[in-house]
């Protein structure tokens, strides 16, 4: 293994829970986070020689997972869907907690994928500057934003 590839190993090995998050918000199925995982992977592992230590290499990670997830989001919806489903799901936990989350996910995932990863950031306690970073924003445009999908998300509970 060469000197890059255990660096690249490390670097994601350190950071993988950050690329679950950002794919599972695009994604509740697990064979789909687990797609987008991969395809993140790839997009990092092609940008890895280019990343240029201006920014964390944290912040660097959620902008090519977000953008990756961002990508395959609009190809998805572009394209008519079809699938199987079962009518119950047995490994579904029922307790409240999880109906919460279930939820607020349910309406996340109705936001344009922008909002989306604007919200994604928010909720791992990023600061308004480090999500202004991450999406190419200003820091006083991350809170108007953010403000505007908090009042959406609130109309979506009165529906």
């Amino acid at each position: 293994m060469t000197t890059k590839e255990k660096q690249f190993q490390q670097t994601i090995m350190k950071n993988k829970s950050t690329i679950y998050t950002v794919c599972y918000m695009f994604s509740n199925d697990s064979d789909e986070v687990n797609d987008l995982f991969q395809e993140s992977l790839i997009n990092l592992w092609k940008g890895f020689d280019g990343f240029e230590h201006r920014s964390d290499i944290k912040t660097w990670i959620y902008r090519v997972a977000l953008n990756t997830c961002i990508s395959i989001d609009r190809k998805k919806r572009r394209q008519p869907e079809s699938s199987l489903s079962m009518d119950i799901n047995l490994f579904k936990d029922s307790d409240e907690d999880t109906k919460q989350v279930d939820m607020l996910h349910q309406r996340i995932s109705q936001l344009k994928p922008f909002d989306r990863a604007i919200v994604l950031l928010w909720l791992e306690n990023l600061s308004y500057e480090e999500i202004g970073q991450i999406v190419g924003i200003s820091t006083k445009n991350v809170s108007v934003r953010l403000f505007r999908i908090k009042e959406q998300l609130k109309q979506m509970s009165n529906n």
